[in-house]
């Protein structure tokens, strides 16, 4: 099996790339979990565990796949069947197991996760899948902010959007200086969306696969029927591609919010060829730790004023998935962590 990560931030058309993607039926490409992204807090995900920490994880990273809030398709995850499949006792093998069941089940050779974050992972899942390939799909961060603001997950101030915007992006920048042009795809959101076809065949070859027209009707799959109706977030799915769909910050943010972003995260947007709007280069705003602690006070009020608009249905849903990571929680406070070894 080959293992393919879509890493950059999440509101920027990652399900829509997985499922044009998936129905090339070359490439099986779940919804994710974010098993490394959530797991990591409680447990490194590169951390050589003890033979029983290692059945217990196996048992909870498949609990996480089992109660994703969109079903995977034509999957049964045997415990045994994925300790097998691990060279090594880690989150990452059992990880790499779990998707290669998916594409088994599904008739393919390639997977890919679009959990954007596991390019925070890039070195340890390098060691291990060794042929592995990163498709880096970016946005205008102001467009992610504005996104975000309007979204049931993420943080809703823009100062801490664009933090985490920034650091993701720079990360995938420096992994794309290390890695050889094989093996690392750039795609902009604006490419995905008014340039499909060509960037989908640009794409295609890159990945060894044919590119087939049904790739662009990718709303009409069981998936993106599936995806679309498991929560707000993604209902869009189920709907052609939404064409100038850009830009749409310098209408609907405030002049101050786009100064935030453009102060904080001004070098990835210039990097990545976005025109800064209204902060020069070198004329960044400095925020003192007095405005830094009133965002964290609107940015929480923010967040739980979404948590009471959050659809009951979609935020069950969540609960289900997030009752196995307690509980994973609660059975790590009786192992012995301490002298392990970590893979490297």
């Amino acid at each position: 099996m080959q293992a393919l990560f879509l890493i950059g931030e999440q509101r920027s058309g990652s399900n829509v790339l997985r499922l044009m993607l998936a129905n090339s039926h070359e490439i099986a490409a779940p919804h994710p979990p974010h098993i490394l992204q959530r797991i990591d807090p409680i447990v490194p995900v590169h951390q050589i565990l003890d033979a029983d920490q290692f059945d217990q994880m196996v048992e909870f990273v498949c609990r996480m796949v089992e109660t994703n809030p969109v079903p995977w398709l034509n999957t049964t995850l045997h415990r045994n069947d994925v300790k097998n499949r691990c060279r090594e006792r880690h989150v990452i093998a059992i990880y790499g197991a779990v998707m290669d069941i998916y594409a088994q089940s599904n008739n393919t050779r390639k997977w890919m996760c679009k959990s954007m974050q596991n390019i925070r992972w890039a070195k340890p899942l390098n060691n291990y899948f060794k042929t592995n390939k990163y498709i880096y799909l970016h946005r205008d961060g102001r467009d992610v902010a504005l996104s975000f603001t309007k979204a049931v997950i993420g943080e809703k101030h823009v100062y801490f959007i664009a933090q985490q915007w920034a650091e993701l992006q720079r990360i995938c920048l420096d992994a794309r200086s290390s890695l050889p042009t094989d093996r690392f795809f750039t795609i902009s959101y604006q490419e995905l969306t008014e340039e499909t076809e060509s960037t989908l065949r640009n794409l295609c070859a890159f990945l060894h696969i044919e590119f087939r027209p049904e790739m662009m009707n990718f709303y009409e799959s069981q998936e993106a029927k599936n995806t679309a109706v498991a929560s707000s977030l993604w209902e869009n799915v189920n709907k052609p591609i939404m064409h100038q769909n850009f830009n749409k910050f310098l209408k609907e943010l405030t002049e101050e919010q786009v100064r935030i972003i453009e102060s904080v995260a001004g070098n990835e947007l210039d990097e990545l060829g976005y025109q800064r709007v209204f902060v020069k280069k070198g004329e960044e705003m400095k925020f003192t730790p007095e405005q830094i602690a009133a965002f964290k006070e609107e940015n929480d009020q923010m967040k739980r004023h979404q948590v009471e608009k959050t659809d009951p249905e979609d935020a069950r849903k969540r609960k289900i998935q997030e009752q196995v990571l307690t509980e994973l929680k609660d059975a790590v406070k009786k192992w012995s962590l301490t002298e392990v070894k970590v893979a490297p």
